[in-house]
């Protein structure tokens, strides 16, 4: 490694990562509990229609502080 380079790596999943970004803009935002949230039990797409996707990966919620928003689901389709 270079000597501005840190030697340690801090990991992250994408809700702390969420949370980070959001909170550098003035959000307060927190990661919730993976698969607690009532909206990650239900279907994230219609199988019916041609252009919803097969695969949906759930990244998990995030619960935001003093907002009208309540949870942001974090997912990926592929």
């Amino acid at each position: 490694m270079h000597d501005s380079e840190p030697d340690t790596i801090v990991r992250k999943n994408k809700q702390k990562e969420y949370c980070d970004l959001l909170e550098k803009i003035g959000i307060n935002a927190e990661p919730k509990q993976f698969e607690t949230d009532e909206v990650e039990k239900s279907d994230y797409y219609s199988k019916y229609f041609s252009h919803s996707p097969a695969m949906v990966t759930n990244h998990g919620c995030i619960d935001l502080k003093g907002s009208n928003i309540d949870v942001i689901q974090i997912i990926q389709k592929g």
